[in-house]
Formats: C-alpha cells, sequence, structure tokens
C-alpha cells in the first residue's frame, strides 16, 4: 500500500494517523485520508532555526472542543487549525487487496489531489 504526503515535520505523524485509520480502525483509504488529524512540535523542527514549542499540540477544527479541553487539562498548549486546514498533510493512498485483487485509493483536497480509477 503505497501513500505519502508532501510537507515537513508534521508529514510522518499525517501519514502514521492515516495508516493506523486503515490498518487498526478499519476505515478505507478515502475515509483514512479525510479523517481529523492532529500534530505535536514538542521536538525541534527539522529546519533552521530549529523552532522548539514544548507541548504544543494543534488539533484540526472538526476534533471535538471537549477533546482539546481534556488535553489542555493535561498540560498541552492546544491551538487549533481550521477545518481541513492544509498544514495538517495531504495524504493519498492505494491499497490493494491481494485477496480479491481491487484496488482502492483515497485522496485528500488540502492540496490538490485526486484517487481515480477504472
Amino acid at each position: 500500500m503505497p501513500f505519502g504526503t508532501p510537507g515537513g515535520d508534521v508529514q510522518t505523524q499525517a501519514m502514521l494517523q492515516c495508516l493506523i485509520n486503515f490498518a487498526v480502525f478499519g476505515m478505507n483509504p478515502q475515509h483514512a485520508v479525510e479523517a481529523p488529524r492532529f500534530a505535536t512540535f514538542s521536538f525541534p523542527s527539522s529546519f533552521a532555526p530549529f523552532e522548539y514549542r514544548p507541548n504544543l499540540l494543534q488539533l484540526e477544527g472538526r476534533i471535538e472542543r471537549n477533546t482539546g479541553d481534556a488535553l489542555a487539562e493535561r498540560g498541552h498548549d492546544v491551538q487549533w487549525w481550521a477545518d481541513r486546514a492544509w498544514p495538517a498533510g495531504s495524504v493519498c493512498m492505494i491499497h490493494h487487496d491481494l485477496g480479491s485483487g481491487i484496488k482502492s485509493a483515497g485522496a485528500y483536497f488540502r492540496r490538490t489531489a485526486y484517487a481515480v480509477g477504472w
């Protein structure tokens, strides 16, 4: 199952969340890439000047506010992205079911991306 997204430090976080959505929560590729996301910035950035924002946790607006409130109570600096914000990653994935031979795909429209088939 190839999948990926453009991006920097949120890239691997977005990809992992989509993989978990698919493999653990049983979502199809399209639902897996469309699910709301979050990102943590508690480690130094990979890019100069290597900004460090301990406890910063950004959540997409589609995540319930009470979830953000509970995380803030646990010490996170919760900040909200707008719904479907492009910094959350625009993951695309293709799954090939080896048993049935059926391919399914998902592409998220945070950036220009399409999943088409024949």
